[in-house]
């Protein structure tokens, strides 16, 4: 019969000598595991094994939780740069109304409406 470690163990050691007279298989035992159900526990964790469906459940919902993180990181982004975009384009509507006020003002020629079919050509 075939002994294989335990998956609890963190690491093997070697009974001492004070040990091996009393009780040769007492460390042993909580190590060491028998073959048949060390490959059931590696079947299980193979990585062709099918998984349990606890296992597929607790990855669907960190694969939903990852998905929902990006879309609420792109959509933030997403705000930001409309925000951006908006208030650039308050900015150029701002300018061009004050030069667009300034073209009129300096063009005007006391008749109403101010337009260039207006001047009196000499």
């Amino acid at each position: 019969m075939f002994w294989r470690a335990s998956p609890e163990a963190n690491s093997a050691s070697v009974p001492s000598s004070k040990s091996s007279t009393k009780d040769p298989q007492g460390s042993l035992k909580r190590i060491i595991m028998k073959e048949a159900d060390a490959s059931n526990f590696f079947r299980r964790r193979s990585r062709r094994g099918v998984k349990s469906q606890d296992e597929i459940n607790i990855e669907q919902r960190q694969v939903l939780a990852a998905d929902e993180r990006r879309r609420e990181f792109h959509e933030e982004k997403r705000n930001e740069f409309e925000s951006l975009a908006e208030e650039e384009g308050d900015e150029q509507d701002e300018r061009t109304r004050e030069n667009t006020e300034q073209w009129r003002e300096f063009h005007y020629d006391g008749m109403y409406p101010p337009h260039e079919y207006n001047r009196h050509s000499v």
